[in-house]
């Protein structure tokens, strides 16, 4: 069992085999068996898209409550490289293909369920799930495009690793925005 729990991975593994396991063991008993078909595969996508969506804004919320703030308190100013280099790097990388897997599987499930055009066309009964629809690529632009950029030269990796002092300086304010405004936007996505 210990080590199912000591590795992420395996962690997600081993739900993933539970969930297939409790599935099979309910069709068993009920004798109702779970036939792979269009129902399935949207109930799939329907899991993966909410977990990434889970993934995406609990690190957004994390970086905006959580680390942001902290990092300014924490003395000596030495102990923030902890952070900067070794934290921070992973919760981006986890933060951006959390937003691409989430934008990736919702216009996936959209598509599945025959509504794609109507809702980012923002037709008669899909106006909410198209204006969350947009709201989650604007969001997820900001990701890629602004945030990403912009906390690579404040954290001196990736294309940022030459950031000068200045370039660094100026750069936090884009990136706090950017995420500022998806932390706002995040609360009134529509479903």
């Amino acid at each position: 069992m210990g080590a199912i729990f000591t590795s992420p991975g395996r962690t997600v593994a081993a739900g993933v085999v539970l969930l297939i396991a409790i599935v099979v063991v309910i069709g068993a008993v009920t004798g109702q068996m779970t036939k792979i078909d269009h129902a399935w595969a949207t109930f799939a996508m329907r899991w993966l898209h909410v977990a990434s969506g889970v993934l995406w804004i609990g690190l957004l919320w994390y970086l905006n409550f959580v680390q942001v703030p902290t990092m300014p308190t924490i003395q000596p100013v030495e102990h923030r490289a902890a952070i900067s280099k070794f934290i921070a790097p992973n919760v981006l990388f986890f933060f951006r293909y959390g937003a691409l897997a989430t934008v990736i599987t919702g216009l996936l499930l959209a598509w599945m369920n025959g509504y794609i055009v109507q809702a980012l066309t923002f037709q008669k009964g899909f106006i909410y799930i198209g204006t969350g629809m947009w709201m989650a690529l604007i969001m997820a632009f900001n990701v890629w495009f602004i945030i990403w950029p912009n906390q690579q030269k404040i954290l001196g990796i990736g294309n940022g690793v030459n950031a000068t002092a200045e370039q660094k300086a100026a750069a936090a304010k884009p990136a706090l925005y950017a995420s500022r405004f998806n932390t706002m936007f995040s609360q009134n996505i529509p479903a």
